[in-house]
């Protein structure tokens, strides 16, 4: 009893992604990290969404950090209690004048509502949102490893144009998310 009670206390559980994404398949074995991630998806209505962790010492209130700094690029504050609520939440999408609505929501469906996506209409770093939060990621936590999980029926030119912002921020490594696909070898 007591083994089982020690690891239902001390498991960590995947926070909930915010929106489906059905990502390609492919025969990579390798596994993406748990911590020290940025990723980036791509939903079915070529939405964009974000997310980010806290690194693998929580003390350092990265998502915090991130959230003050993206906020000040665009003249927007944010009070202690929404950073502290901002740093236990999952991925987000939408615009940042929208942020604390989000934050301050009083349940899922109602920040549902508010997932638009985050706009990716420019590359250019003063103007993309995007850009931005990523780089505002990356200097942050520059151990952080970039992910993008695109799903399967996303448009190209929306995952394009996530490309074309990581190479604006000059991430030319990083991890595409798929789905392990079995392979039968036969030998002869």
């Amino acid at each position: 009893m007591l083994l089982l009670t020690f690891f239902m206390l001390t498991a960590t559980f995947r926070p909930q992604e915010p929106t489906q994404v059905d990502a390609p398949s492919s025969v990579s074995e390798q596994i993406t990290p748990e911590r020290n991630v940025i990723t980036v998806y791509v939903g079915k209505e070529n939405k964009v969404f974000f997310n980010l962790d806290n690194g693998e010492d929580s003390t350092l209130h990265i998502r915090q950090e991130v959230l003050k700094n993206v906020g000040a690029a665009y003249n927007l504050s944010f009070t202690p209690e929404q950073l502290s609520k901002f740093e236990r939440m999952s991925a987000f999408g939408m615009p940042i004048e929208k942020m604390a609505a989000w934050i301050d929501a009083p349940n899922e469906s109602e920040r549902l509502v508010l997932q638009t996506g985050i706009p990716v209409d420019t590359t250019d770093a003063a103007t993309s949102e995007l850009a931005n939060w990523i780089l505002y990621a990356r200097k942050a936590n520059p151990r952080a490893v970039a992910t993008i999980r695109g799903d399967n029926t996303a448009d190209f030119k929306a995952v394009k144009q996530v490309l074309d912002i990581f190479q604006g921020a000059k991430i030319n490594q990083f991890n595409l998310v798929t789905n392990l696909e079995k392979e039968e070898v036969k030998l002869d």
